[in-house]
């Protein structure tokens, strides 16, 4: 059982998303930690700061290493994070002289953090990519019923005629701007040591950090410990996305209240009332855009980092951005499968 609704047993087969959550999982975070371990190493052999050898045994440990989570769980509630751990059991895999030249330059946060950013390279290729079949699926649907009649409500009320063309560009139109931000997104890493000046690198810290980055396909750019707007504004541009779906997912809704504009197949069974057909799809989107909607609140929170690095407003971020971007996946394989469930759009002729 699952306190959480996105994976929770039965929930999950609404509200959860397979393919994003492995993105997700301890499992990936861990991997996405030992790549930055490795191209650290890596990148400070590179310049002469540890010899190759050490470098190529840890970059070979990193790479099939396994670490006991137990003992990881266990020190994560002591530590309050768990890369001293992690550390420690890797330099033990590691062994021989190498082990010394584990983790040398960073802390915990440059780890987590950009296992995470990492991480993040693959959840917006997948949204870029689902969106994309959104664009296409609604480009369908108006070559199919773009022409018939459909009557334009403002205020909840009747207005004017208009055609189902026209709403279905309010609700392309957004999609394509929110691909293009996803695409644009920069993915920095972050790497500043223990106060985010890097002073274990002294003069090769600019070079290391650039080599890092170039290894695990990263934006070479300032550490960002404790400045965060890029953490707010990926939670915005999710929210933006299921902001989105939300809005199609209303409408779509009212057009099923009447029953005349609008024919969905395969639609959510009532245990009450056996001959409905529920848009269940539709108003989930709605749920989950008014959900991402409130987490960006909090997510702006963890923007008073104080000092050179903040525990709390960290964790902060950790309850909350996991959440959202497991909102967006559902967001868009639910406006999908609501897209696809259309079988009429528009005033019966």
């Amino acid at each position: 059982m699952s306190i959480a609704a996105f994976d929770h047993p039965f929930l999950s087969g609404l509200l959860g998303d397979d393919e994003v959550a492995a993105v997700l999982s301890a499992d990936a975070d861990i991997r996405g930690m030992l790549v930055f371990e490795a191209a650290l190493a890596r990148a400070q052999a590179g310049r002469g700061l540890v010899p190759v050898a050490s470098a190529d045994r840890i970059a070979e440990v990193c790479a099939t290493f396994t670490p006991d989570v137990a003992r990881l769980k266990q020190a994560t509630a002591t530590d309050g994070v768990v890369v001293p751990e992690l550390v420690r059991q890797l330099r033990q895999a590691v062994g021989g002289s190498a082990a010394a030249h584990v983790h040398v330059g960073a802390t915990s946060q440059d780890v987590i953090d950009s296992s995470l950013v990492y991480r993040l390279k693959t959840v917006l290729s997948l949204f870029a990519g689902r969106i994309d079949v959104l664009l296409h699926t609604l480009d369908a649907l108006d070559e199919s019923f773009g022409s018939r009649p459909l009557m334009g409500r403002t205020r909840m009320q009747a207005a004017i005629p208009i055609t189902v063309a026209d709403r279905v560009a309010s609700w392309r139109a957004p999609f394509a701007r929110e691909r293009d931000r996803l695409a644009q997104q920069a993915l920095p890493l972050q790497f500043g040591g223990a106060a985010g000046t890097l002073d274990k690198l002294g003069a090769e810290a600019d070079a290391v950090r650039s080599l890092v980055a170039q290894e695990m396909g990263l934006l070479d750019a300032q550490q960002w410990q404790s400045q965060r707007g890029f953490i707010a504004d990926i939670g915005h541009l999710f929210s933006l996305i299921t902001g989105a779906a939300g809005k199609m997912g209303q409408d779509i809704a009212l057009l099923a209240q009447g029953g005349d504009e609008i024919a969905l197949s395969g639609g959510g069974a009532s245990s009450a009332m056996p001959h409905k057909q529920n848009p269940v799809a539709a108003e989930t989107l709605v749920t989950l855009a008014r959900f991402n909607a409130v987490q960006v609140s909090a997510l702006h929170q963890s923007l008073v980092h104080e000092q050179e690095r903040s525990g709390a407003a960290w964790t902060l971020e950790w309850l909350i951005l996991p959440q959202m971007i497991m909102a967006t996946a559902a967001s868009l394989r639910l406006s999908r499968s609501m897209l696809e469930a259309i079988s009429r759009l528009g005033a019966k002729a």
